[in-house]
């Protein structure tokens, strides 16, 4: 833990120390990505997978160094003279998001490994780990600063990523538009928290709860419109409606990993920064960012699963597509727990966490089936998913047991669960309408989750049969089948035994 030491005469000295086993996750995962940088300078091209496999080790030593943490509470780079906030704080909320973070990158990477060959292997892997290091340092961050240097972190190499495919006019397209929507949203969000220090004069979470509760008369609305802009920002890195524009058409443009990836870490991102500064530095215009958030729970919610419904079983990528229509609703789930954390305690926020875990773990699952999929039918659509079960049966059951945990159906308990315990945040805070909202949406969404699901099971048409064929002749990477393998045991296990995530809800995180 960094510590203000005293000198002879008993005052405070600046000379600091740093708390490196708090830090170790991020950084050694931004270790590893500076070595695979240098490395691709020295292995040659035939030995181009083993950075592959070395960025897998690198987040794999990331996950292993949180569980020293476990009893969670340091922290690091605090103030020596005055308030004693810090910079960094390593407690339970930061390991959840951490854990989650860095085993959503892992997953991606083992969906990468055989699927980059076409792709530059040194600055696909840097790229990668760059973003996810970010990412892990997000939910640390306990100053304004520390949290927008991480989201940016995590956000511009995943501009690369999604055109990272040369001579791909749509992969270049995608990048533009994720990188025109994000800047914008960053200014934004840097305009808002201009604001809100001038008004204020400081930057850490925790000072700024009470100093937004104490703001001066003639700076109020100065406050206020920092605090609007700052959760702007965020609305656009969670991809909320109405500013979700960019998701559908990234994830249709991006290697399929990277759209894996940015529907689950990328969003992980920035609902962790949005508890952050609502929950913690915002509890003063709780009245204001309470009602917004579920005016933009049950817009997004809304508009996600009726563009799902819209989606053409014949269209290009029409299954890429509807996944990311569907994480487009499955953020307005996520925004229930924030917007009910305004009337009813921070304690709501485990509910976000609890959900988020549930659909990181069966949304990269679908992914991964995506993927094999992908290997034999390019064009990705919804159609080519017909008869699945008779071509590659345990793929096919893996794929109906992600849909039906995204949908909320037994067997997925895991999924039912957590919509469930999302609904009771929204009623026990008095937000019955947004609890109806919500359930009229869950409903809905049953329709293109259930109808996929028993398109899997179907008779392949007449015509198609013979894509039976060139299935069999294409191997499947390993790295791809444990990815399936795993996300589905996790998907089990969690439906057996969900108080593994589901008691995050009932806890208090920080």
């Amino acid at each position: 833990m960094i510590t203000a030491s005293e000198n002879a005469s008993g005052v405070a000295s600046l000379v600091q120390s740093v708390d490196w086993l708090a830090l170790a996750p991020p950084v050694a995962v931004a270790a590893v990505a500076v070595v695979i940088l240098v490395a691709d300078l020295f292995v040659p091209e035939a030995r181009k997978p083993l950075l592959g496999h070395a960025a897998v080790a690198g987040l794999v030593a990331g996950l292993a160094l949180i569980i020293p943490l476990h009893e969670g509470d340091r922290s690091t780079f605090c103030l020596t003279t005055g308030s004693h906030a810090c910079s960094y704080t390593a407690d339970h909320f930061t390991l959840v998001i951490q854990a989650l973070v860095l085993g959503g990158a892992l997953l991606t990477a083992l969906l990468s490994i055989g699927d980059t060959r076409k792709l530059p292997a040194g600055e696909y892997w840097f790229l990668l780990l760059s973003s996810a290091a970010g990412a892990a340092l997000l939910p640390a961050a306990r100053d304004l600063a520390t949290l927008v240097i991480a989201l940016e972190v995590a956000s511009l190499p995943a501009f690369a990523l999604v055109g990272i495919k040369r001579g791909d006019r749509r992969s270049s397209e995608a990048a533009l538009k994720f990188f025109l929507s994000s800047v914008t949203a960053t200014a934004v969000m840097l305009l808002g928290v201009s604001f809100v220090y001038a008004a204020t004069g400081t930057l850490h979470l925790t000072d700024l709860a009470g100093a937004l509760d104490d703001v001066p008369g003639r700076l109020s609305t100065l406050a206020g419109a920092g605090v609007a802009l700052t959760l702007v920002g965020f609305a656009f890195k969670t991809a909320a409606a109405p500013f979700h524009f960019w998701v559908p058409d990234t994830y249709v443009g991006a290697p399929l990993p990277i759209a894996a990836y940015l529907s689950v870490v990328g969003k992980a991102v920035g609902f962790t920064g949005l508890i952050l500064v609502t929950v913690i530095a915002f509890p003063a215009y709780a009245d204001v960012w309470g009602p917004a958030l579920a005016v933009l729970a049950a817009l997004t919610m809304t508009v996600g699963n009726v563009a799902a419904l819209r989606q053409s079983a014949t269209r290009a990528r029409s299954a890429v597509r509807l996944l990311a229509w569907s994480s487009v609703a499955q953020a307005g789930y996520l925004l229930v727990p924030i917007a009910a954390a305004a009337y009813a305690g921070d304690r709501r926020i485990g509910s976000t966490v609890a959900y988020a875990l549930m659909y990181a773990v069966v949304n990269l699952g679908a992914f991964a089936v995506a993927a094999l999929v992908a290997r034999t039918h390019p064009g990705n659509r919804l159609a080519d998913y017909r008869g699945l079960y008779a071509t590659r049966p345990l793929a096919a059951l893996a794929l109906a047991f992600f849909l039906l945990c995204l949908a909320g159906l037994p067997p997925g308990i895991i999924g039912l669960f957590a919509k469930v315990t999302v609904f009771s945040a929204a009623v026990d805070a008095g937000l019955g309408w947004l609890a109806v909202v919500m359930a009229v949406n869950v409903v809905v969404a049953l329709y293109y989750y259930l109808q996929w699901t028993a398109a899997l099971f179907r008779a392949p048409e007449a015509d198609r049969t013979h894509q039976a064929a060139p299935a069999a002749r294409h191997r499947t990477p390993a790295t791809l089948t444990a990815a399936i393998v795993l996300t589905a045991v996790a998907g089990i296990v969690l439906s057996g035994a969900p108080q593994t995530v589901l008691r995050f809800a009932a806890v208090n995180l920080f």
